[in-house]
Protein backbone atom coordinates (compact mmCIF):
# COMPACT_ATOMS: atom_id res chain seq x y z
CA UNK A 1 0.00 0.00 0.00
CA UNK A 2 0.96 3.42 -1.50
CA UNK A 3 1.35 5.84 1.64
CA UNK A 4 -0.80 8.80 1.35
CA UNK A 5 0.55 12.26 0.01
CA UNK A 6 1.58 14.85 2.30
CA UNK A 7 0.05 18.34 1.92
CA UNK A 8 1.70 20.36 0.05
CA UNK A 9 1.72 24.06 -0.10
CA UNK A 10 3.52 26.91 -2.26
CA UNK A 11 2.73 30.07 0.16
CA UNK A 12 3.58 33.51 -0.89
CA UNK A 13 6.41 34.63 2.12
CA UNK A 14 4.92 37.55 3.97
CA UNK A 15 7.61 40.68 4.94
CA UNK A 16 7.68 39.00 8.79
CA UNK A 17 8.73 35.80 7.09
CA UNK A 18 12.45 37.97 5.68
CA UNK A 19 14.39 36.27 8.59
CA UNK A 20 12.97 32.77 7.68
CA UNK A 21 13.58 32.85 3.99
CA UNK A 22 17.21 34.70 4.81
CA UNK A 23 17.95 31.27 6.66
CA UNK A 24 17.13 28.81 3.81
CA UNK A 25 18.93 31.30 1.62
CA UNK A 26 21.73 30.45 3.58
CA UNK A 27 21.45 26.54 2.84
CA UNK A 28 21.40 26.47 0.03
CA UNK A 29 24.35 29.62 -0.87
CA UNK A 30 25.93 27.04 1.20
CA UNK A 31 25.15 23.62 -0.96
CA UNK A 32 25.70 25.95 -4.37
CA UNK A 33 29.10 27.16 -2.74
CA UNK A 34 31.26 24.82 -4.79
CA UNK A 35 29.58 25.09 -7.88
CA UNK A 36 29.56 28.56 -7.80
CA UNK A 37 32.75 29.85 -5.96
CA UNK A 38 30.59 30.96 -3.02
CA UNK A 39 32.49 32.74 -0.13
CA UNK A 40 31.11 33.51 3.51
CA UNK A 41 31.55 36.40 4.86
CA UNK A 42 33.41 37.65 8.01
CA UNK A 43 29.92 37.38 9.87
CA UNK A 44 29.63 33.53 9.11
CA UNK A 45 27.16 34.05 6.38
CA UNK A 46 26.47 34.16 2.23
CA UNK A 47 24.10 36.63 2.85
CA UNK A 48 21.22 37.16 -0.33
CA UNK A 49 21.47 41.39 -1.14
CA UNK A 50 18.60 40.94 -3.46
CA UNK A 51 16.02 39.77 -0.73
CA UNK A 52 14.53 42.87 0.63
CA UNK A 53 13.43 43.83 -3.16
CA UNK A 54 11.26 40.77 -3.14
CA UNK A 55 8.95 42.91 -0.96
CA UNK A 56 9.60 46.20 -2.64
CA UNK A 57 9.24 45.44 -6.36
CA UNK A 58 6.02 44.25 -7.48
CA UNK A 59 7.94 42.59 -10.33
CA UNK A 60 9.59 39.84 -7.50
CA UNK A 61 7.61 37.09 -6.16
CA UNK A 62 8.58 34.89 -2.68
CA UNK A 63 7.23 31.63 -1.94
CA UNK A 64 7.89 29.17 0.76
CA UNK A 65 7.30 25.90 0.45
CA UNK A 66 5.63 23.83 3.09
CA UNK A 67 4.94 19.71 3.74
CA UNK A 68 2.53 19.28 6.05
CA UNK A 69 3.10 22.65 7.84
CA UNK A 70 6.54 22.17 7.77
CA UNK A 71 9.03 24.14 6.08
CA UNK A 72 10.53 22.12 3.21
CA UNK A 73 12.25 24.92 0.90
CA UNK A 74 11.60 27.99 -1.05
CA UNK A 75 11.43 29.65 -4.72
CA UNK A 76 11.78 32.88 -5.51
CA UNK A 77 10.39 34.02 -8.69
CA UNK A 78 10.51 37.53 -10.91
CA UNK A 79 9.47 38.91 -14.23
CA UNK A 80 12.07 39.34 -16.33
CA UNK A 81 15.33 36.70 -16.82
CA UNK A 82 18.99 37.73 -17.70
CA UNK A 83 18.40 34.83 -20.46
CA UNK A 84 15.70 36.64 -21.62
CA UNK A 85 15.08 39.83 -23.75
CA UNK A 86 11.64 39.57 -23.19
CA UNK A 87 10.81 42.10 -20.06
CA UNK A 88 7.54 40.02 -19.68
CA UNK A 89 9.13 36.41 -19.43
CA UNK A 90 8.99 34.95 -16.00
CA UNK A 91 12.17 33.68 -14.35
CA UNK A 92 12.68 30.63 -11.27
CA UNK A 93 15.26 33.20 -9.99
CA UNK A 94 15.87 30.28 -7.12
CA UNK A 95 14.26 27.42 -6.00
CA UNK A 96 15.69 25.14 -2.94
CA UNK A 97 14.32 22.12 -1.35
CA UNK A 98 15.88 20.78 1.80
CA UNK A 99 17.45 17.45 1.25
CA UNK A 100 15.20 15.59 3.17
CA UNK A 101 12.45 15.99 0.92
CA UNK A 102 14.66 15.20 -2.35
CA UNK A 103 13.42 12.42 -4.83
CA UNK A 104 10.15 12.63 -3.09
CA UNK A 105 7.86 14.35 -5.77
CA UNK A 106 8.22 17.93 -3.25
CA UNK A 107 10.44 19.72 -6.11
CA UNK A 108 8.26 18.62 -9.01
CA UNK A 109 5.03 19.49 -7.32
CA UNK A 110 5.94 22.72 -6.25
CA UNK A 111 7.46 23.85 -9.87
CA UNK A 112 4.04 22.82 -11.74
CA UNK A 113 2.12 24.95 -8.35
CA UNK A 114 4.63 28.15 -8.83
CA UNK A 115 4.12 27.70 -12.91
CA UNK A 116 0.33 27.23 -12.96
CA UNK A 117 0.56 30.09 -10.33
CA UNK A 118 0.80 32.24 -13.72
CA UNK A 119 -1.17 31.06 -16.20
CA UNK A 120 -0.18 31.35 -19.75
CA UNK A 121 3.25 32.93 -18.89
CA UNK A 122 6.60 32.16 -20.57
CA UNK A 123 8.77 31.21 -18.37
CA UNK A 124 12.62 30.55 -17.99
CA UNK A 125 14.65 28.47 -16.24
CA UNK A 126 18.45 28.44 -15.92
CA UNK A 127 20.30 25.89 -14.65
CA UNK A 128 24.52 25.64 -14.69
CA UNK A 129 25.82 22.92 -16.87
CA UNK A 130 27.97 22.37 -13.17
CA UNK A 131 24.85 21.92 -11.36
CA UNK A 132 24.28 18.50 -12.85
CA UNK A 133 21.49 16.91 -10.31
CA UNK A 134 19.73 20.34 -11.00
CA UNK A 135 19.78 20.08 -14.61
CA UNK A 136 18.72 16.35 -14.64
CA UNK A 137 15.73 17.70 -12.35
CA UNK A 138 14.56 20.70 -14.81
CA UNK A 139 14.78 19.03 -17.59
CA UNK A 140 13.06 16.30 -16.16
CA UNK A 141 10.01 19.11 -14.83
CA UNK A 142 9.96 20.71 -17.56
CA UNK A 143 9.33 18.02 -19.79
CA UNK A 144 6.92 16.53 -17.96
CA UNK A 145 5.14 19.81 -17.41
CA UNK A 146 5.45 21.27 -20.71
CA UNK A 147 2.26 20.19 -23.07
CA UNK A 148 3.45 22.40 -26.07
CA UNK A 149 7.25 21.31 -25.12
CA UNK A 150 10.18 23.10 -24.53
CA UNK A 151 13.40 24.90 -26.12
CA UNK A 152 16.52 24.27 -24.87
CA UNK A 153 19.22 27.02 -25.29
CA UNK A 154 22.79 27.66 -23.87
CA UNK A 155 23.98 31.08 -22.07
CA UNK A 156 27.80 31.80 -21.88
CA UNK A 157 28.37 32.86 -18.37
CA UNK A 158 30.82 33.34 -15.26
CA UNK A 159 31.97 30.89 -13.81
CA UNK A 160 30.52 28.50 -16.21
CA UNK A 161 27.74 27.85 -18.69
CA UNK A 162 24.32 27.87 -18.43
CA UNK A 163 21.39 25.80 -20.27
CA UNK A 164 18.26 27.84 -20.43
CA UNK A 165 14.82 26.07 -20.52
CA UNK A 166 11.65 28.11 -22.24
CA UNK A 167 8.66 26.93 -22.12
CA UNK A 168 4.83 28.22 -21.45
CA UNK A 169 2.50 27.77 -18.14
CA UNK A 170 -1.11 26.06 -18.78
CA UNK A 171 -3.72 28.53 -19.25
CA UNK A 172 -5.51 25.74 -16.64
CA UNK A 173 -4.29 23.69 -14.55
Amino acid sequence: MTPPRSALTLDVARPDEAPVLANLLELYSHELSDVFGLEIGADGRFGYPRLPLYWSDPGRFPFLIRLDGRLAGFALATVGSPASDDPEVMDVAEFFVLRRHRKTGVGGRTAVRLWNGFPGRTWTVRVSTRNTPALSFWTGAVGAYARDGFREGAVTGQPHPWRVLTFRSRTSP
